[in-house]
């Protein structure tokens, strides 16, 4: 017995090299079956990807439409005319004569400069807000609200 466990253990192989390498028969059969699966699962993901992109999108189309006329969807937030940014008031400014006013009314918010004394700026009307004339005009081209408190200033006509 002692013999037989000191014999040592001999690979079927001692070299290796490729040219034993074969696949034929029922290996070759599931390799094959196994790479169309994946294949026909990865299509059948993309394909339920993509109807569920389109089916969302027209979703999204058809809420947009079946919404009553005086509701606006969500879109890019669009600004004011020229014609109703040229009609807000311009004043000059005057600094306070308290030394308690705050720095904040005492620059615009927008360009974070002083108000000089004397100079033209515009008043919102909503919510009394002032800016330079300039910042506020480039702003509102593309906003419809105050750059501070967010208050519209598009009076929605009653319909």
């Amino acid at each position: 017995m002692a013999t037989q466990d000191s014999q040592s253990f001999h690979w079927r192989y001692d070299e290796l090299d490729d040219k034993n390498f074969q696949i034929r028969g029922r290996t070759l059969f599931f390799i094959i079956v196994l790479f169309s699966v994946i294949f026909l699962v990865t299509l059948l993901f993309l394909y339920a990807r993509w109807i569920c992109r389109s089916s969302s999108s027209s979703a999204a189309v058809s809420d947009t439409t079946t919404l009553s006329p005086h509701v606006r969807p969500c879109s890019r937030p669009q600004g004011l005319d020229s014609a109703l940014i040229d009609s807000l008031p311009i004043t000059l400014h005057h600094r306070p004569s308290t030394s308690s006013a705050s720095s904040g009314e005492s620059e615009c918010c927008i360009c974070i400069g002083e108000f000089e004394e004397g100079e033209k700026v515009k008043v919102l009307p909503n919510c009394c807000h002032t800016y330079h004339c300039e910042c506020v005009d480039k702003w509102l081209t593309t906003h419809s609200s105050c750059p501070i408190c967010r208050a519209s200033l598009v009076v929605d006509s009653p319909v």
